[in-house]
C-alpha cells in the first residue's frame, strides 16, 4: 500500500471524473483526498475515525481516476485496502456492518442460500405479495427510500441457469477450442438468459463450453467490500472448481466478477497451494467480448433494425481497459444504429451494493445517467454487468422510459437468429 500511496502526485486530474466530488465538491471525496486521509491513518497522524470510514465506503470504487491518472496510481487497490483494514478492526457502524454480514456471507457466500433467498423472492413477486405492499402505503408511510428501495427488487425467473445445462456443451461441427463459462451467483438466477446466449453464441463460434456444477459465487463483492478473508475462500473454491480442465480460456460475462478473477493471482500470491493455480486462472480469464473479438467470430448477417447505446461498466472500462471490443461486436450487427451515450463511462450508481448502503447518492447518480440516456433516444441500451443491468432497468420504470436493457452478446445472439 506504501508503494502504491507514494505514487500519487496531487495533479488532480482524478477530479473532475470522480462522482462522489461532482456529488459533494469537498477534497475529501475526491481520490487525492482519500489517498491523503489513507496515508495519515497509516502515519498514526489520523485515528480510524467515522469520517475516514464514511469516505472510504462512500467511495464507489468505480476506478476512474485510474483511467485519468497520469501517474498510474491503482486507486482500486488503496481503497479495498482501506476497506479490509476497516472491516478487520469492526469500524464501520453496526448497521452497516451487518447488513454486509446478510448480503455478503449469510446469503451469497452459499450456493443454496442464494438460491433459497431468489425463490423467496419469486414467490413474493409471484403471488402478488409484493405489488399489494407497495400499494398500501406501509413502506412509504416509513420511509419513501424503503419504498422505492423495495420497487428495485429483482424479478426472478422460474429455473436458474445451472439448472437448466449439463456440465458440458458441444458446438455442431469440429471444435476449435474448449472454453468454461463462469456462472457465478446473482448473474445464475437472475439473469439465466444471459448465460443462455453467451452460451448459444459460443457453441456457434465451435467452441464446446464447460459449466462446472462446483462453482459459486466468485467472491467479487466481497474483496470489494472489505470482507477479503471470505474473498479468498471463494476464491479457492472457484479454482478447485475449474482446475484440472484444459481449458483455453474461462469465459464471464459480468464485469465485477472478470475483473475479480483477474486478480486471483494477487489475492492468493502468498497460500502455498494455490498461487500458482490462481495465477494461472487469472491469465485465461476473459470477458466473454473481449474474448470473441480476440479469437474471431462469425459476423451476424440478420440485420436488427434498432437504434442503440452503451453504457460501459465501470470494472469492465476502468479495471480491465474492456472498451473497444463490445463496441466491435455491435458494430458489425447490420441495421443497427449505435448512439454514442453522453458520459458513457460514468457509474450509474450500482456499484456492488452501494445502491443498498448509499442510496440516495446511488439515485443521483442514476438521474444524471437517465437523463443522458433519454438524450440518445435509444430503443436497447447494452451494457456488461448485472448490476448496472438492474440500476438503468430501475431507471427506465422510474423516469418512464421505453428502452430495453440487453448485454451486448444478448444482442448479437438475437442477430444471429435474426429475431
Amino acid at each position: 500500500m506504501d508503494e502504491i500511496l507514494s505514487h500519487c502526485i496531487h495533479c488532480g486530474m482524478c477530479l473532475p471524473v470522480c462522482p462522489t466530488y461532482a456529488l459533494t465538491y469537498k477534497e475529501q471525496s475526491s481520490p487525492r483526498g482519500r489517498i491523503r486521509l489513507i496515508r495519515s491513518v497509516l502515519d498514526g497522524k489520523l485515528d480510524m475515525s467515522g469520517e475516514f470510514v464514511h469516505e472510504m465506503n462512500f467511495c464507489l470504487d468505480c476506478q476512474a481516476c485510474q483511467t485519468a491518472c497520469p501517474a498510474g496510481v491503482q486507486y482500486g487497490s488503496l481503497v479495498e485496502d482501506a476497506r479490509r483494514l476497516i472491516y478487520e478492526k469492526k469500524k464501520e457502524p453496526p448497521r452497516l456492518r451487518l447488513l454486509k454480514w446478510i448480503i455478503l456471507r449469510a446469503v451469497l457466500k452459499s450456493r443454496w442460500r442464494t438460491k433459497l433467498v431468489a425463490r423467496l423472492l419469486m414467490f413474493y413477486r409471484t403471488t402478488g405479495l409484493m405489488d399489494a405492499v407497495q400499494r398500501s402505503g406501509f413502506l412509504k408511510n416509513r420511509s419513501g427510500a424503503l419504498r422505492e428501495k423495495h420497487s428495485m427488487l429483482p424479478r426472478v425467473p422460474e429455473r436458474f441457469f445451472d439448472e437448466t445445462v449439463p456440465e458440458a456443451l458441444s458446438p455442431a461441427g469440429a471444435a476449435r477450442g474448449r472454453v468454461a463459462l463462469l456462472t457465478g451467483c446473482v448473474m445464475n438466477v437472475v439473469f439465466p438468459d444471459i448465460h443462455r446466449d453467451v452460451v448459444d453464441v459460443l457453441l456457434r463460434n465451435g467452441f464446446e463450453v464447460l459449466i462446472p456444477k462446483a462453482q459459486g459465487c466468485c467472491g467479487s463483492l466481497h474483496g470489494h467490500n472489505g470482507d477479503v478473508r471470505t474473498a479468498r475462500a471463494l476464491a479457492r473454491r472457484t479454482i478447485d472448481a475449474f482446475d484440472g480442465q484444459q481449458l483455453d480460456a474461462i469465459i464471464v460475462d459480468s464485469a465485477g466478477c472478470s475483473a475479480f478473477l483477474k486478480e486471483y493471482g494477487s489475492l492468493l500470491r502468498d497460500e502455498r497451494h494455490y498461487a500458482i493455480r490462481a495465477e494461472n486462472l487469472s491469465k485465461k480469464t476473459k470477458d466473454i467480448t473481449e474474448f470473441l473479438v480476440e479469437v474471431g467470430y462469425v459476423e451476424p448477417q440478420h440485420p436488427v433494425a434498432k437504434r442503440v447505446t452503451y453504457h460501459e461498466a465501470c470494472h469492465l472500462v476502468h479495471t480491465q481497459a474492456i472498451s473497444r471490443q463490445p463496441r466491435r461486436i455491435v458494430g458489425s450487427i447490420p441495421g443497427i444504429e449505435l448512439v454514442e451515450l453522453p458520459e458513457a463511462t460514468w457509474c450509474c450508481g450500482s456499484a456492488g451494493i452501494y445502491n443498498i448502503v448509499h442510496f440516495e447518492d446511488s439515485m443521483a447518480l442514476l438521474e444524471r445517467k437517465m437523463s443522458h440516456l433519454a438524450s440518445t433516444k435509444a430503443e436497447i441500451v447494452l451494457t456488461g454487468n448485472p448490476g448496472c443491468h438492474l440500476q438503468i432497468g430501475y431507471g427506465i420504470r422510474k423516469f418512464g422510459l421505453t428502452m430495453e436493457v440487453m448485454h451486448p452478446v444478448s444482442l448479437l445472439r438475437r442477430a444471429y437468429e435474426g429475431v
